[in-house]
């Protein structure tokens, strides 16, 4: 495989790039890696219709970062790129997000776009499953995304609809979905989310009298009248259905005598995937599709095929046969879903029985689900952006800072990561990576492992929080051996009150009285002369604003000092935790023989008295 380097000014952003929108994407996590190193994991390009040009398939976010850091120098360095063969969008596509998954899994809406614009290059689900490595049903679980509102897919995308309540939706109707949407931008109402989302929409739900195609006027039974919605609802659902299918029975008739090549109802329970078909026009053997739903509603889809007749017509077409006849039936699967289910649940019993008698494995499997996450995990990288630059800029060169990244690099090292990788831990989940990963810990020693799960529970432990200052006071940390301030530190210090305590802590009391009356400013720049030992001050070697020491403490009483509280509330949770006062002191008694003395000896033998590991 041969790697050209290819000019900034050549290259340009492919349509087929699965990142192909018009929007810059946000490339600040990799722009200060490339700006000092480069880029060092080459571009997949393919020849652009103009000589010497050529087209991004897979790295645009590194394309975007080197213009940007191109800005900054005279004569910008070429990309490296390795060259593919020209192909078709499909093939392109394909190549740009088996490149970008192994890097960072898209969400799901993004794969949603790109599997969509694979179908319509002609890839069957079947195909998309094959190519990337997964199963038909996690293919048509993504392209379910295309039955929801453009505006929930994007809140999704967002995170600000969980995956369970995104599921239900792409069972809702466009109605429900909208009805669903009020109730979500309301300041007084409620969304039903997750499985109350579902109860929501097929649980028991009463039917209302708009679902009813045929005349109200002529309906015998019973209609009920909420005087709040100012809407009805049928009493008799087997009466409503009665009546409903005799119109759906009218209407069917009168789309076949208006020339459509068939009519095909869906009942309640099942569901019209818009992407299982294709739009085909009435004069080439489209269909009507009706959907019904539990709800009492109708839905009439006109103008479809299924996507393997089109398929089949297509090849008919092209010679294979009027019918398709070519294609062999799909074979009757060898297990049912219930006895699949069986066998699943007592594999994993088995399974788990005996990881909890393997601490070693069990340890890196768990490594692994927090680096890649689960169905039944989610961990998530702590921020450490700001949005005051100075305080960003001040974290990243801080030296500890520095330190922390060696330990990443070394353990991205471990487990074959790219080194260009933000993080340890992955922002979305994938079946490949969880497997990737938990092999490669199992080739690696504990010591190696420990390392490994040090930085994760580091990128993964949230700041401010009262375990912050439980674990600080429980190694003792000296912030003076991983701080100093800077320019940053001093620019927020604002208050006069703290600038003069501070000043008496780094310059003694006799400055700080000397200096009482001065402009805010003016007190800085000397609590700056004895920080650095300037300006004839005798430097204040080691020191560390109260805020941030282990314990934390004040400068004034009026409170609002956020580490001050996270502490006092972990030491509230530190006497919870105790023993009652009146045991105190008191020994245990000795465990008789034959008895076990602690919980894990407890553990270790079944209800007969022998030993588990036996």
């Amino acid at each position: 495989m041969q790697i050209d380097h290819i000019p900034l000014e050549r290259l340009s952003v492919s349509k087929a790039n699965m990142r192909g929108s018009r929007k810059v994407p946000d490339v600040s996590d990799i722009l200060p890696s490339i700006a000092r190193r480069g880029v060092l994991s080459p571009l997949f390009v393919r020849a652009n219709c103009q000589p010497g040009y050529y087209e991004i398939v897979a790295g645009k976010r590194r394309y975007f970062a080197s213009l940007e850091a191109a800005k900054e120098i005279e004569t910008p360095p070429p990309l490296p790129c390795i060259v593919i063969g020209e192909g078709d969008d499909a093939e392109a596509l394909e190549v740009s997000m088996i490149e970008n998954m192994l890097r960072q899994n898209p969400d799901q809406v993004t794969q949603w776009e790109s599997y969509t614009r694979l179908v319509k290059e002609g890839r069957s689900v079947e195909d998309i499953a094959a190519t990337f490595a997964l199963t038909e049903l996690q293919v048509k679980r993504v392209l379910a995304l295309g039955n929801l509102l453009p505006r929930i897919r994007e809140a999704f995308r967002d995170e600000e609809i969980d995956a369970g309540t995104v599921r239900h939706l792409t069972l809702a109707s466009k109605a429900q979905q909208k009805a669903w949407l009020a109730l979500y931008d309301g300041d007084d109402t409620y969304a039903p989310r997750g499985n109350q989302l579902k109860a929501w929409l097929f649980g028991g739900a009463s039917i209302s009298v708009r679902a009813a195609l045929f005349d109200l006027a002529a309906y015998p039974g019973q209609i009920v009248a909420d005087l709040f919605d100012e809407d009805g609802y049928f009493a008799d659902a087997d009466m409503f259905w009665t009546a409903q299918n005799a119109e759906i029975e009218a209407r069917s008739a009168a789309y076949l005598a208006d020339g459509w090549a068939g009519v095909e109802i869906v009942p309640p329970g099942q569901y019209f995937s818009s992407w299982e078909y294709e739009k085909t026009a009435k004069r080439k053997g489209g269909r009507v599709f009706i959907q019904c739903r539990d709800n009492g509603e109708v839905v009439f889809h006109e103008g479809y095929v299924t996507r393997k007749e089109a398929q089949r017509r297509a090849r008919g077409a092209d010679g294979d046969g009027p019918d398709g006849a070519s294609e062999t039936k799909a074979a009757r699967p060898e297990l049912t879903s219930a006895l699949t289910t069986y066998i699943d649940l007592h594999r994993h019993a088995a399974l788990r029985s005996e990881l909890a008698l393997d601490p070693a494995l069990a340890l890196r499997v768990m490594v692994a689900h927090a680096i890649c996450g689960s169905p039944l995990w989610t961990v998530r990288v702590q921020d450490q952006r700001s949005r005051v630059e100075a305080v960003a800029e001040s974290i990243e060169n801080a030296p500890a800072e520095a330190r922390f990244d060696a330990r990443r690099r070394a353990v991205l090292a471990m487990l074959d990561f790219d080194p260009e990788r933000a993080s340890v831990v992955s922002e979305r989940y994938g079946d490949n990576e969880i497997v990737a990963v938990t092999l490669r810990l199992l080739a690696l020693d504990d010591a190696s492992v420990m390392a490994v799960l040090g930085v994760v529970m580091a990128e993964s432990l949230a700041a401010g929080t009262e375990l912050i200052e439980t674990l600080g006071q429980h190694i003792a940390l000296d912030m003076a051996a991983h701080w100093q301030a800077d320019q940053a530190f001093l620019d927020q210090l604002r208050d006069r009150e703290v600038l003069l305590a501070v000043l008496a802590e780094v310059g003694g009391e006799a400055v700080a009285s000397a200096h009482a009356g001065e402009k805010g400013k003016v007190i800085k720049g000397v609590i700056a002369d004895c920080l650095a030992g300037t300006g004839d001050r005798a430097k204040a070697e080691g020191w560390v604003p109260r805020w941030m020491a282990f314990p934390p403490s004040a400068y004034t009483a009026r409170g609002g000092v956020a580490s001050v509280a996270a502490h006092s509330r972990a030491e509230w949770m530190k006497e919870q935790a105790r023993f009652d006062p009146d045991l105190e002191g008191d020994e245990p008694d000795a465990p008789e023989p034959g008895e076990s003395g602690t919980a894990a000896d407890e553990l270790a033998h079944d209800d007969a008295g022998v030993p588990l590991a036996a």
